[in-house]
């Protein structure tokens, strides 16, 4: 087996696979290369090559999101680094782990006009669980005879392995992403056979904080007075909650659920589409009594971020008497009234809180349920009756997807249309809302089609598809992997959003009006590629779009672009 000769570089590839770092997502570079070699002629790590730095570093996102354990990245020195800051972001807030390992030069060449240099040392400082700058090491071959140069050595290496360790155990523990910057001397491509890497190891400790009954008495003592208590969920992972307590918050009368498509969560009597009960009370005549109805005196809420607007600004105005938050690592005040955060995983907590709560007699729940049956027969009634457009292309696709796959959205209009639906419960949806950006949608998914056994759908607007198109120039996309694209030529969330929309100025600087098509892409990076304008073309290509064939497959459906305001829009004001 090869290593690269350098010895710092050995230590970061056996310090990764000795924690379970099996993949590994590179983009070519120089800098960089005692790096590739070591991670490339590793037999228990799989490399992947990527040349886009953004797209490379939100590939191993999508990974990483799947495997639910760390994954890194690594690219040589200079702006290649910058672009993986979007990802790193993304996996700051959406607790993923993610292991950025960047080349860098010697601190005495940087500033001093040397190419491909920029100031690397903390760089994502604002964003990041933990930076390990190591130190370079020199090779050379008289080492061992010069006892000062000896013991300096000996000094950087183990500095070296105690921040690698450091950074990986962050990753691990806090599920996030960390930063570990090496600067290398020339020369980087010499390799060395079958020499013993035996780097020192620190475990990562995983300790999950518990509460007693005790220091829970006095908050069940409010949940049991309590007439009426909302549940949000947050995006999560499937299986993030026991089923056994999703249910035990179903039966209780005086508890009302609301989850989003990203909170992965299943149970009949949850409120799936949050925008469907708040939106029309903003648009009713008894308005403030309504909302006075759905204010809460408990809100608990737990998983990531919030996708609805209504309910945050609902909550902000109606805010509840108690906010908690169960969560082991943080706890945002979204709604201006967070006065709890309990610090633990929500099976720990539902399992040490429910024994010492009792059902509360209140009409809460029933109400509000059957506002949720009325507001789904019209919902029925009002898709019955509008004309083509962004909605009545969701509609189409909602039913159409094949059980037990993995739904990847993107940002922005497309997921906010799909809050709108009820989903198969066998899918697994995901967002990138840690950012809620345009940036990585198509990169997150293509990673977790590479490591996923379900196949992945990725369902996208045309802006976000296009913005991030390099993600499909790579060799790893499964031929199962399917696009589907909502062109409605232009950034049309910009339509829904306040504001005049018959100006040059809008259309040119905020909607980016535009009549690209996705077919040249298609045909440039070998995915099958076919289109639709109407309903019934919509109906028709999904009829064989899941099949099995030899290419990945991309449906393009374009729909008008100045009509799908309205329908949204009018949606609200129909389903009151």
């Amino acid at each position: 087996m090869k290593h690269p000769k350098i010895p710092v570089a050995r230590s970061i590839v056996a310090l990764c696979e000795a924690k379970g770092i099996h993949h590994v997502v590179v983009s070519p570079g120089s800098r960089n290369a005692p790096l590739t070699t070591g991670f490339a002629h590793h037999p228990n790590i799989n490399t992947y090559s990527v040349v886009d730095e953004r797209c490379a570093a939100f590939v191993a996102v999508g990974m990483a999101q799947q495997l639910q354990k760390p994954v890194a990245v690594v690219c040589t020195s200079g702006s290649a680094l910058l672009n993986y800051y979007p990802a790193v972001a993304e996996a700051f807030y959406s607790d993923i782990p993610l292991v950025v390992i960047s080349a860098d030069r010697p601190v005495e060449r940087i500033d001093i006009g040397d190419g491909q240099t920029i100031r690397q040392k903390n760089v994502f400082e604002n964003h990041i669980l933990y930076s390990a700058n190591l130190y370079s090491e020199l090779v050379l071959e008289n080492e061992a005879k010069d006892k000062k140069l000896q013991q300096k050595q000996f000094e950087s290496r183990k500095h070296n392995e105690r921040e690698i360790n450091l950074a990986l155990n962050k990753a691990i523990e806090e599920k996030g992403p960390v930063h570990i910057n090496v600067p290398f001397y020339e020369p980087l491509y010499e390799t060395v056979e079958d020499v013993e890497v035996n780097p020192i190891q620190i475990l990562p400790e995983i300790i999950e904080r518990t509460y007693s009954q005790n220091q829970l008495l006095a908050y069940a003592d409010l949940w049991n007075k309590a007439a009426r208590k909302m549940v949000i969920v947050g995006v999560s992972s499937p299986n993030l909650v026991d089923q056994k307590f999703l249910d035990e918050l179903a039966n209780d009368p005086s508890v009302i659920v609301f989850t989003e498509t990203t909170s992965n969560v299943q149970q009949e009597k949850f409120f799936t589409r949050i925008d469907t009960i708040i939106g029309p009370i903003e648009k009713d005549e008894d308005r403030e009594q309504l909302f006075d109805n759905l204010q809460p005196e408990i809100l608990l809420t737990f998983g990531g971020m919030i996708v609805s607007k209504k309910i945050k600004a609902f909550l902000r105005n109606y805010q509840p008497k108690h906010h908690w938050h169960v969560d082991p690592k943080k706890a945002y005040n979204t709604f201006f009234c967070l006065n709890k955060h309990f610090e633990t995983s929500v099976n720990s907590f539902f399992n040490q809180f429910f024994p010492l709560t009792k059902i509360s007699e209140s009409n809460y729940a029933e109400y509000w349920q059957e506002v949720r049956s009325r507001r789904k027969v019209k919902h029925e009634d009002y898709m019955g009756r509008i004309p083509y457009s962004d909605l009545k292309a969701m509609q189409l696709i909602c039913p159409a997807v094949p059980e037990n796959n993995i739904v990847q959205l993107a940002n922005s209009s497309t997921i906010r249309y799909a809050q709108l639906f009820r989903w198969k419960e066998s899918l697994k949806i995901y967002c990138n809302r840690g950012t809620s950006g345009i940036d990585g949608s198509t990169s997150t998914a293509v990673g977790a089609a590479i490591v996923s056994e379900a196949p992945v759908l990725m369902i996208t607007g045309d802006l976000s598809f296009f913005y991030d198109s390099n993600a499909l120039w790579n060799n790893y996309i499964p031929k199962n992997f399917r696009i589907i694209i909502l062109n409605n030529g232009g950034g049309g969330i910009f339509r829904i959003l306040p504001g005049d929309k018959n100006t040059e100025t809008f259309e040119k600087y905020f909607e980016t009006v535009h009549h690209l098509n996705a077919k040249p892409i298609c045909d440039l990076y070998g995915f099958e590629y076919s289109k639709a304008q109407t309903s019934e073309e919509i109906k028709e290509r999904l009829n064989a779009f899941f099949d099995t064939s030899d290419q990945p497959k991309v449906l393009e459906i374009f729909t008008p672009r100045k009509v799908n305001d309205e329908v949204l829009l009018e949606y609200f004001s129909f389903v009151k």
